[in-house]
């Protein structure tokens, strides 16, 4: 996510201790509604709008069913599905509300969020040099949606420090504290990369592809760029995409490594959706894994109050840990610490 506020804030009228909006009384899912509104505001003024006009549209809730966080982006992508598609326009999301109910229905009933957002890899890349201890890179990227962060040594990067690799999506971002330029000269093979997810997407086909851009907030027009050149890329090659609860398979895939090379086991704005019993299996497995043979984990983490990520590794078996940079929840900037 990427930012907070209070939805109360935004509430437009109040009457005793019940809240209102658009005359009715403010539910559950209004709420969630109005504070994605807050967290869109200055990023998509469009995703802004029309979450705050949704919240008080009485045909939402026969959408979403039982409350839910994320029920406002599950039923932004489905319209955006159906934009892309050419079955709806954004300038009448009440006619989609109307014509298509049966479909966003189930599509915020089945589809879990998945925003794969390639830009984190100009964040990761220097993390994952600085880390690289010279043999050849056994990547295992945790809630990797589609793969696109699994690839990340065939893009090529831009710091103010230098450059890095090459091909045809170039990334490149505010690197407020840049990256040493003596990292950027550092050079890596990959000898295998591994993604795990609940929900896997599978971009070599047009319905996955589809469905990825769904979730990307249609005024970002960079983020839609990049994540078609980024497809495009995941194509000639694509990783292994398995599917299953990370935390629940972790020991098996941490069993199996490659001989020779150096494990690398990283998330990017997966686990804070984790509860502390979930976390606390995570870190166990690696701990244990790590006793047996060292491993290195990339990881996001997002404290209250902050609107970034701080990036974080620790290293097994020793248990160190060691806070590598700051960066921006999609990737726009970067300090290096």
């Amino acid at each position: 996510m990427d930012a907070t506020e209070d939805a109360a804030s935004r509430c437009p009228a109040r009457s005793g201790d019940t809240r209102f909006i658009l005359g009715r009384p403010l539910t559950e899912t209004a709420e969630y509604f109005l504070r994605q509104a807050g967290w869109c505001e200055g990023r998509s003024p469009l995703y802004a709008s029309l979450c705050r006009q949704l919240a008080g549209d009485r045909r939402v809730d026969p959408l979403i069913g039982p409350p839910r966080w994320d029920a406002p982006l599950r039923l932004l992508a489905g319209v955006h599905y159906l934009v892309l598609v050419g079955k709806a326009t954004w300038d009448d999301v009440g006619a989609a509300l109307d014509e298509h109910a049966a479909f966003l229905g189930r599509f915020v009933a089945e589809r879990e969020v998945q925003t794969n957002e390639v830009q984190r890899s100009w964040a990761l890349l220097p993390a994952i040099l600085s880390i690289a201890d010279g043999r050849p890179l056994d990547l295992l990227e945790l809630g990797s949606a589609a793969g696109l962060n699994l690839v990340w040594d065939r893009f090529a990067y831009r710091y103010s420090a230098g450059t890095w690799g090459g091909g045809p999506l170039v990334l490149a971002g505010d690197d407020r504290v840049p990256p040493p330029a003596a990292l950027l000269s550092r050079r890596t093979t990959v000898a295998r990369r591994r993604g795990v997810d609940r929900s896997p997407i599978d971009v070599t086909t047009e319905e996955g592809a589809l469905l990825l851009e769904s979730f990307v907030w249609a005024d970002q027009e960079d983020r839609v760029a990049r994540l078609r050149a980024a497809i495009d890329v995941v194509r000639d090659d694509p990783p292994q995409l398995i599917r299953g609860d990370y935390v629940r398979d972790l020991p098996a895939l941490l069993d199996d490594r490659v001989p020779g090379a150096q494990l690398i086991v990283y998330e990017t704005a997966s686990t804070q959706y984790l509860d502390r019993e979930q976390r606390s299996s995570l870190h166990e497995a690696l701990h244990y894994a790590g006793r047996a043979e060292p491993l290195t984990f990339l990881t996001t983490r997002s404290n209250a109050g902050q609107d970034f990520y701080s990036l974080e590794a620790i290293s097994w078996p020793s248990g160190r840990r060691r806070e590598i940079e700051e960066l921006d929840f999609h990737g726009a900037w970067l300090r290096w610490l």
